[in-house]
């Protein structure tokens, strides 16, 4: 699968600490602004609806390390959409200071470099495979 190219590393230890942490960050952040557009909107649209549920899904995605470097580009680019004011007024109930933004869009742009750690689903499915080879049981001849 080519996929693997898309993780460097998977560090473990404190290193994998921190990214799971950056991870959840991003992800609980993205999870709760989705659930609260859903909950709070009383005029829901298509686009709305389409734009929360994108915004849970990859917040869930992140918070389990699951495509971690395309999903945390994705983070981005909804921070800027809200940011510049791109989606429609309802998502900006909870990011009412577009300063609250720089964080999420740093902590995600981070995570899109670095990769998922290696306390992730990405780790398990697309980690280094460690080989086993048995010693011979017989001696080879001559």
């Amino acid at each position: 699968m080519q996929l693997h190219r898309l993780f460097s590393a998977f560090p473990a230890g404190l290193p994998g600490v921190g990214l799971l942490l950056l991870r959840v960050v991003v992800g609980a952040t993205l999870v709760a602004h989705g659930s609260l557009c859903l909950l709070s909107s009383e005029r829901m649209t298509f686009l709305l609806s389409v734009i929360s549920a994108i915004l849970l899904l990859s917040g869930a995605c992140l918070l389990i390390g699951f495509l971690t470097p395309i999903l945390s580009l994705l983070a981005c680019l909804e921070c800027f959409g809200i940011a510049f004011s791109w989606f429609p007024p309802p998502l900006m109930s909870s990011f009412d200071s577009k300063l609250a933004l720089a964080p999420i869009l740093a902590i995600s742009a981070a995570i899109a470099l670095l990769g998922p750690g290696a306390f992730s689903l990405d780790a398990r499915l697309f980690g280094w495979k460690e080989i086993v080879i048995p010693p011979a049981s017989r001696p080879p001849h001559d």
